[in-house]
């Protein structure tokens, strides 16, 4: 990959990065606060476990464009780190902190999310 193309995805990724660590999130919306209606209390438990999905998302996003801004630093951005092929630009064109192929992430799709150890093992790449 050329070297202006890693510094766009650079720039990219750590705007992105910048937009995630702010505390853009609401983390007031998973104060627990009481109430004397119990539709009230399901609708606010609701909303704080919506608000913490949302913080788990941007939580696990801001991981992975760390690890994409560390993979520019080593060398290896654009390349998947299951099967060593070359990403393709239009999948870093959309999803700039990929670190697998589409192959290999839609083989990771479909395995079960239950092992831990997942980030460790080789994915079987279809050719």
């Amino acid at each position: 990959m050329k070297t202006i193309e890693l510094e766009n995805f650079r720039k990219i990724l750590t705007i992105r990065q910048a937009d995630l660590s702010d505390g853009r999130t609401n983390r007031e919306a998973i104060t627990i606060e009481t109430a004397a209606d119990e539709l009230d209390r399901i609708q606010q438990a609701q909303e704080r476990d919506f608000a913490m999905g949302a913080i788990d998302r941007d939580a696990l996003r801001l991981r992975e464009i760390r690890a994409a801004l560390q993979r520019i630093d080593d060398g290896t951005f654009g390349m998947c780190i299951n099967c060593e092929e070359e990403i393709a630009a239009k999948r870093l064109a959309a999803v700039p902190w990929a670190a697998l192929c589409i192959v290999c992430q839609e083989v990771a799709e479909r395995l079960p999310s239950d092992s831990e150890d997942q980030d460790e093992q080789r994915l079987p790449h279809a050719a």
